[in-house]
């Protein structure tokens, strides 16, 4: 095991900061996996009042504690951003500690947003586990309940008939199979501005806007990231801007133009404030094993 602790300074709200980027809280800390340039690691961070902690297991361990500050957001300045908007401005008065981390993971990220391409919560939760379960191995560490992310070269050399007994149908599925030819390639935009690495990332056919938002916000920070075309968020951003129950794309895109380049960070700030108001009956989720 490898150790490592760093200063806070200012505001942090570790729990909110860490919880978008994937990992899993559990009663000693957050954890995480990775698949480094080094090898495997899995990195556990804890605090003080005014420490950081990292431990790190694994050949790629020392790599994961480099990065020890980008994922609690260390390097983010959210104090840095106001806006004479009433709604935002309070919104931050009372959240100063929420930031934007970042764990330079864009292969495995992408494979996340990809699973969640145009279905419910559930389905994507369902074919994510099944990734899991099918193409990683378990995390070096204390803890066997931490697994590392799928492998890139299993998912590669995988038929479609694999993807979907895991509930992927063949179109998310051959999203997947062609980044996962590409793995080295993507996970090398890790080290690019936002606007190269979204540039690296639309090359690959089936990835689309919402899918570079989803990625590039968790791989990146990036605190402009919208993920225009999903199915909730319009009608959130619309709800908590004017009041309107329901929105579209367009709209968002519009509300939140005011507040570039801290889009992002305007749209983590208002989901504080709860969903919009839901009509009519829930989506079902689908079962692909059936089709």
């Amino acid at each position: 095991m490898l150790e490592r602790s760093i200063p806070i300074e200012g505001p942090l709200d570790l729990r909110s900061t860490l919880r978008p980027l994937h990992g899993a809280y559990r009663s000693d800390g957050w954890w995480y996996s990775a698949l480094t340039a080094a090898g495997p690691a899995t990195i556990q961070l804890s605090r003080t009042r005014g420490e950081l902690t990292g431990r790190a297991w694994g050949a790629g361990g020392a790599m994961l504690l480099e990065r020890l500050g980008d994922f609690a957001g260390l390097n983010d300045d959210p104090l840095g951003f106001e806006t004479p908007n009433p709604i935002v401005s309070e919104l931050l008065r009372r959240n100063p500690g929420v930031r934007f981390g970042r764990n330079g993971q864009v292969f495995s990220e992408l494979v996340i947003a990809v699973t969640a391409q145009k279905v419910t919560a559930t389905e994507a939760h369902r074919a994510m586990r099944g990734l899991y379960e099918a193409f990683s191995e378990p995390a070096p560490g204390p803890r066997p309940d931490i697994r590392l992310p799928p492998d890139p070269e299993k998912l590669a050399a995988a038929p479609y008939w694999a993807f979907h007994e895991l509930h992927l149908e063949k179109k998310r599925a051959d999203v997947i199979r062609r980044a996962a030819t590409e793995a080295s390639r993507i996970d090398g935009l890790a080290a690019e501005s936002v606007p190269v690495a979204a540039s690296g990332l639309a090359q690959l056919t089936g990835v689309g806007q919402w899918t570079i938002a989803e990625t590039l916000v968790r791989s990146h920070g990036d605190v402009d990231a919208v993920s225009v075309g999903d199915f909730h968020l319009k009608n959130l951003v619309v709800y908590h801007l004017t009041g309107r129950p329901r929105g579209t794309d367009e709209e968002m895109v519009e509300l939140l133009e005011e507040f570039r380049p801290q889009r992002g960070r305007v749209v983590r700030l208002l989901h504080q404030l709860g969903h919009a108001p839901k009509y009519g009956p829930k989506t079902t989720p689908r079962n692909i094993t059936r089709y």
